[in-house]
């Protein structure tokens, strides 16, 4: 890395190490974009979505966390997972099946209820 490296901790850094300048990632990210006939979103976008690909891929929010940066886990979990529409679909779909259920049941216990089978009616 040689000399003039400064080793910071850093994901992405100058040739030497520095800090980027925030102007000069965005305009490598598209670049990169371009080059790649990837649709152009922002960054923050990008790490929305690599969140969002982490709860897909089923790793610990402990561990989405960690890759993402985030002092507290309230943020990766509060701000940067998406429910995804499959997932969103199967839980609706559950709701759905549990009240058809009590539904049924219900309706099971109506009809098998008869006047005067023991009760005296008035």
């Amino acid at each position: 890395m040689g000399s003039a490296w400064q080793g910071n901790g850093l994901v992405f850094t100058t040739r030497t190490g520095r800090p980027v300048e925030p102007r000069n990632f965005v305009r490598s990210f598209r670049r990169i974009c371009d080059e790649h006939g990837i649709r152009v979103i922002t960054v923050h976008h990008v790490r929305h979505t690599v969140a969002s690909i982490l709860k897909d891929l089923r790793v610990p929010a402990r561990d989405a966390q960690a890759i993402l940066g985030h002092t507290r886990i309230s943020t990766t979990l509060e701000i940067y997972t998406d429910t995804a529409d499959e997932a969103k679909r199967d839980a609706l779909t559950r709701l759905h099946d549990l009240f058809d259920d009590a539904q049924q049941a219900s309706a099971a216990t109506e009809d098998s209820y008869k006047p005067g089978s023991g009760d005296q009616e008035r």
